[in-house]
């Protein structure tokens, strides 16, 4: 006879084999394990080239991984798993000849969501008075703000994060704060690439720490800043 299936919840969100990407010569990450639960916060850090970018592309399924497995959500990668997951990345794919509105409308019609008005989303990242002007008159900050508003527009539940502070200002990242708080509250499985360490270790329930393209520590997002910064206050 055979076994029931486990819960959903308890089945990782995302589950990494062996995980490794090679560019050119270079492994860019390699041996990577990890298990991220439903609904958890991970902050993933490191300097410069360490993998962190190159591990979010590779759960987004924007690249192939050169060797290992990715499970998401119980499943091998796929189109389902791409529905239920998006990915703020450093590039935004919007459409400069198009207005914001008519950006944030492409999502619209590919999602739909009965309950949520698109203008309430622009108005919730700040955008709702420039909805008419072209993305090609839009500030970095402005550009990034959008694709925000697409990816909370989709209602993914996992969340991918690759330096969301980045272009922001400080209201800016005031929002972005509220967004990790309002992700929690809602049970979205979170995971976030960033320098800002003790701000983002602060809103985090766990970190990992890569170095080289491998996974060199893993522990309490609070205590993340020690390990990234060993010079600095805990």
């Amino acid at each position: 006879m055979a076994a029931d299936p486990p819960p959903a919840d308890s089945v990782p969100v995302v589950a990494l084999a062996r995980l490794g990407r090679r560019q050119g010569s270079r492994w860019t990450l390699r041996g990577v394990d990890l298990e991220v639960p439903k609904g958890q916060q991970l902050m993933v850090v490191g300097s410069n080239g360490s993998g962190k970018t190159t591990l979010l592309r590779l759960i987004s399924q924007a690249w192939l991984p050169s060797s290992g497995k990715i499970r998401l959500f119980g499943a091998a990668p796929g189109p389902e798993a791409a529905a239920r997951s998006a990915l703020l990345s450093h590039a935004d794919y919007l459409y400069d000849d198009l207005s914001a509105w008519e950006n944030l409308n492409i999502l619209v019609r590919l999602y739909p969501q009965k309950d949520t008005d698109p203008l309430a989303i622009l108005a919730e990242v700040g955008l709702d008075k420039r909805r008419d002007d072209l993305v090609r008159t839009f500030s970095a900050g402005m550009r990034k703000r959008l694709a925000l508003a697409r990816l909370l527009w989709k209602r993914p539940e996992l969340v991918l994060l690759d330096e969301p502070y980045g272009q922001l200002d400080p209201a800016g990242g005031q929002m972005m704060d509220a967004l990790f708080r309002r992700f929690r509250a809602a049970g979205t499985t979170l995971i976030v690439a960033t320098h800002q360490v003790r701000r983002v270790g602060a809103l985090c329930d766990r970190a990992i720490y890569l170095a080289d393209g491998k996974l060199c520590w893993e522990g309490p997002a609070a205590k993340a800043a020690s390990v990234a910064d060993p010079g600095g206050e805990e």
